[in-house]
């Protein structure tokens, strides 16, 4: 392996760590840098590849202007052997990034020419700057300023974190001038954002049966709604043969929810625009606001070259386990779908996942019960079953898409374990709702004429 224009190799971590950062920054592609690789593509490793995790990510919070954070990801990898450390830098949309200790200068800033770090002239210098992207969720005054962040707090502690008093300055959530910015307002207990995820009878958008609005709230907790909504709609279909009993989604559920926090995070908020996500018959559209970044390619974009939009909520997304790495979601969005699946314009991005066709027993339909009797319940019936709780309902679909589904599959389409689906199945069998037909090898029958 050799350097690149988007690799470059360190054998260990030197005072040139943040020129190279700063270039790849500056390089409409970003790039990638290993710390314990020689320039021949020797393994070398590092004796503390812990502390010098955390030396780097101190080092580029601190020296680099703009702020680079929810720009880099820190992964460590072995390789050989021996412990390496990989640094994947995004390009920036602030261009141009610069060492703090001596500004926008051609001894501070950089950009990567060829296989190296090169200082950028005077005159590259202030076109990037006359380009900077200014009108950002960053940059924009929160329309109000009464914000708490309660529930923001509270995912943070989920992951092991504690926001102190600065959160809101160390998560970059103020303006210039300290007031908070529109990034703030979308992640705050209280905004006005609204989320719609629309459901229709056919293939297109007149008959529409389902309109469920989420948002209004911290974006991370819509987020995590709508996943968790589309993950109940995204049922198993079951095809039961004199051979086997196969079984799959109607959409591949990694793909779909790299989808659906792709949509979230690099949405276009600016202009108060958010992701939609309609499901059809035939397919599950998901749009977000804004083409592609300006200076990306779309063969660029599909290489999972990374240029976050907003890189605020990248970053937030980041710490709560939202997003793995960047630059990682659309080649694994491409593992399961091709390249016709995605769609662009000026001002939208839009992906398209076609529905798997639903199975069928051979013989008749796999269904749920309804009064004791073989067949078909809709979620509007299970909606409107009031004695049960939304997890209860979201359960019950699940169940009525597949009536030999198991606790597993029902967590692993909740994202819950596989006690709580217990806890939720007996609540419902003691509502006389549920029962279970032939034991262990049997069937779930639902009688919503109990409810």
């Amino acid at each position: 392996m050799t350097e690149t224009n988007r690799i470059e190799y360190k054998q260990e971590l030197t005072d040139g760590l943040e020129k190279e950062v700063i270039a790849f920054l500056n390089y409409r592609e970003g790039g990638i840098l290993y710390i314990g690789i020689d320039k021949e593509g020797n393994t070398y490793g590092l004796a503390d590849a812990d502390g010098d995790q955390l030396k780097i990510k101190d080092r580029l919070k601190n020296n680099i202007r703009p702020s680079a954070l929810g720009l880099f990801d820190i992964v460590s990898e072995e390789r050989d052997g021996k412990n390496i450390l990989k640094i994947i830098v995004a390009s920036g949309p602030e261009k141009p990034y610069h060492l703090k200790k001596y500004g926008m200068s051609e001894k501070g800033c950089f950009i990567r020419l060829g296989s190296a770090a090169e200082p950028m002239s005077q005159k590259m210098i202030d076109e990037l700057f006359a380009k900077r992207t200014r009108n950002s969720i960053s940059k924009i005054k929160a329309s109000r300023q009464d914000l708490s962040f309660s529930q923001l707090k509270i995912y943070y502690e989920e992951s092991g974190y504690t926001l102190g008093k600065a959160f809101s300055k160390n998560l970059e959530l103020l303006t210039e001038d300290g007031a908070f910015n529109y990034a703030a307002y979308l992640l705050a207990d209280k905004n006005n954002t609204s989320i719609k995820v629309a459901k229709y009878s056919g293939t297109t958008r007149t008959d529409l049966i389902e309109s469920n609005e989420y948002g209004h709230e911290c974006l991370v907790k819509a987020t995590k709604q709508v996943i968790d909504k589309i993950a109940v709609e995204n049922r198993t279909t079951t095809r039961i043969t004199a051979k086997e009993r196969q079984q799959a989604n109607l959409w591949n559920p990694i793909a779909l929810r790299e989808a659906i926090i792709n949509a979230f995070v690099h949405n276009d908020y600016t202009n108060e625009i958010t992701p939609k996500f309609e499901i059809f018959t035939d397919r599950i559209e998901i749009t977000s606001a804004g083409g592609l970044p300006e200076g990306l390619s779309k063969q660029e974009f599909f290489e999972g070259f990374s240029v976050p939009r907003n890189k605020e909520l990248m970053r937030i997304f980041k710490d709560l386990e939202l997003v793995e790495q960047l630059g990682s979601g659309i080649p694994r969005i491409l593992e399961h779908y091709g390249k016709e699946s995605f769609s662009f314009s000026d001002n939208f991005l839009r992906m398209t996942f076609t529905t798997k066709e639903t199975a069928v027993e051979e013989g008749g339909q796999i269904g749920g019960v309804r009064g004791g009797v073989r067949g078909s319940v809709t979620d509007a019936e299970i909606d409107a079953a009031v004695t049960l709780t939304k997890r209860q309902q979201e359960v019950l679909k699940l169940i009525a898409a597949n009536t030999s589904i198991t606790y597993n599959e029902i967590a692993e389409a909740l994202g819950i374990n596989e006690s709580a689906v217990g806890k939720h199945i007996t609540a419902i069998k003691n509502k006389d709702v549920l029962i279970r037909k032939g034991g262990t090898q049997g069937y779930w029958e639902i009688n919503l004429d109990k409810n």
